[in-house]
């Protein structure tokens, strides 16, 4: 539907080697075919707001983790929606945490939507076909 999103890299701000290999394999799954960029903590994501400064290709999506070292997630989020020109990008938290007050921050702070990282391989499949479908296919960018 939009081109343009087939090109665009993801970046994914995960910093547990499993949960980033499972991530990694459910887009292959789903045939994911974007670039995809990684930051191991905060401070690494951060770093990507000058890259994208200096003419980087920004995200189509950023999928954070808020349980991160460095820099917690939700002071990435809180960074990336004050910025003028970043605050656009959609950024989906995509967590362990199930905790309201998780919840109620990250969507106060400008998340554009909420997941909580399902433990089962298919299921996380799931969420990573709907990720695609929505983000990549229909949801039509700024």
């Amino acid at each position: 539907m939009f081109a343009d999103n087939n090109n665009k890299p993801i970046l994914l701000v995960e910093d547990n080697p499993l949960d980033l290999d499972l991530t990694l394999r459910a887009f292959a799954t789903k045939n994911i075919t974007n670039p995809i960029q990684t930051a191991r903590d905060g401070e690494e994501a951060l770093m990507y707001l000058e890259k994208w400064e200096q003419g980087g290709p920004t995200p189509v999506v950023i999928l954070l983790d808020l349980n991160i070292p460095k820099v917690s997630g939700l002071d990435v989020l809180k960074v990336i929606k004050a910025h003028p020109d970043y605050k656009m990008i959609p950024v989906v938290i995509l967590t362990t945490s199930s905790e309201s007050s998780d919840v109620k921050t990250a969507y106060q702070l400008g998340a554009n939507s909420y997941i909580v990282k399902p433990v089962d391989f298919e299921k996380f499949i799931d969420v990573a076909g709907h990720i695609e479908l929505y983000w990549r296919v229909l949801n039509n960018p700024a």
